[in-house]
C-alpha cells in the first residue's frame, strides 16, 4: 500500500511539473485602444560594414527612425501620441557616452555651480599622474557642465 501511494504521489508531482506555466500577464479580452494598430510605413537598410538605417510609422501615430554609420553608435528620433492627445517627440544620440535623449518634455540638467567648474578646470590644468586618469572624459564632463550655464 505504501509503495502504491508513493507511485501515485510521484505521478501527480510529475504531471504538475510537466504542466505548461501559467501566463505571466492577463490581457483584457477587449484590448487597448492601440491593439488594432498596424504598420503603415517601414524601411530598413542593413549594410555589411555594420551601418544601418530604419524608419517606421504605425496607424496610431508612432513614428521612429534611427541611423548608424558603424553599428555601434546611433542617432535617431521617435514620436508618439499620449492617451490625452499630447504629442511627444524625442531626438537622441546613443554612443560611448550612453543614451542621450532630448525633448521639450524631458527635464534638463540644472546649471553647474561655478566652483565645481573651477575645480575641474584646475584638475584639467594639473592632471594626476595616474595612468588610469581619463583626460578625454574630464574634457567631456567640463564641456557638458559649461553648456548648462547657458
Amino acid at each position: 500500500m505504501y509503495k502504491q501511494s508513493l507511485i501515485l504521489l510521484s505521478c501527480a508531482l510529475a504531471l504538475t511539473l510537466a504542466a505548461p506555466p501559467a501566463p505571466l500577464t492577463k490581457r483584457s479580452p477587449q484590448g487597448g485602444p492601440d491593439s488594432e494598430a498596424t504598420v503603415v510605413a517601414q524601411d530598413q537598410i542593413i549594410n555589411e560594414g555594420g551601418s544601418y538605417a530604419y524608419n517606421y510609422e504605425t496607424s496610431n501615430g508612432i513614428k521612429a527612425r534611427q541611423t548608424s554609420d558603424n553599428g555601434v553608435s546611433a542617432n535617431g528620433e521617435y514620436s508618439f501620441l499620449a492617451p490625452d492627445g499630447t504629442s511627444y517627440s524625442v531626438v537622441y544620440v546613443a554612443d560611448e557616452n550612453g543614451f542621450q535623449p532630448q525633448g521639450a518634455h524631458l527635464p534638463t540638467e540644472p546649471p553647474a555651480p561655478e566652483h565645481v567648474i573651477k575645480l575641474l578646470e584646475d584638475l584639467r590644468a594639473n592632471p594626476p599622474s595616474d595612468p588610469e586618469f581619463d583626460l578625454a572624459s574630464l574634457d567631456a564632463t567640463l564641456a557638458r557642465l559649461r553648456a548648462t550655464q547657458g
